[in-house]
């Protein structure tokens, strides 16, 4: 069973809400642990002050290690609907964290009709775009085969 990083932006109800619907469909899968997804939002060390310099750092470290403790790294591209299609800064570096540590990056996307940048496409194993069969490819999708699913239609 293979444990899951859940990269992607949580700072507004709508985030959060796609965040819960990527969780339900990975705990569906037979291929994923579904005790074992590390969600960065359920970790935000509490025994700091938000925001202080010590639970930036607590939130870091935690972060940085369960990347690096995960079999696949699961991120979510949407982040600002009226900023074009610029994910969230944060889960692009630890996606980036997942393409050094050689660890396979399956990306999800919401939104309908987004360019996804080069550097995002060559680098990853899967990519889901939600309007394309909802989220039930993500829960059919076999974590332990890995197998490439990209089309040339759908990243650019």
């Amino acid at each position: 069973m293979n444990k899951v990083y859940l990269a992607g932006p949580f700072f507004d109800d709508k985030q959060r809400e796609r965040v819960s619907q990527v969780v339900s469909a990975l705990k569906e899968n037979k291929t994923i642990d579904g005790d074992n997804i590390y969600l960065p939002q359920d970790n935000q060390s509490e025994q700091y002050e938000q925001f202080s310099k010590p639970w930036q750092r607590a939130v870091y470290l935690a972060d940085t290690r369960q990347v690096h403790r995960a079999d696949v790294v699961v991120a979510i591209l949407d982040y600002k609907d009226d900023e074009g299609n610029e994910p969230d800064s944060g889960t692009m570096f630890e996606v980036g964290m997942a393409v050094e540590a050689r660890i396979p990056v399956i990306l999800v996307q919401f939104e309908a009709g987004r360019v996804i940048n080069l550097m995002l496409s060559e680098s990853l194993t899967a990519f889901f775009d939600v309007n394309k069969n909802g989220l039930k490819n993500l829960s059919e999708y076999n974590f332990d085969i890995l197998e490439e699913k990209i089309t040339e239609n759908e990243v650019l």
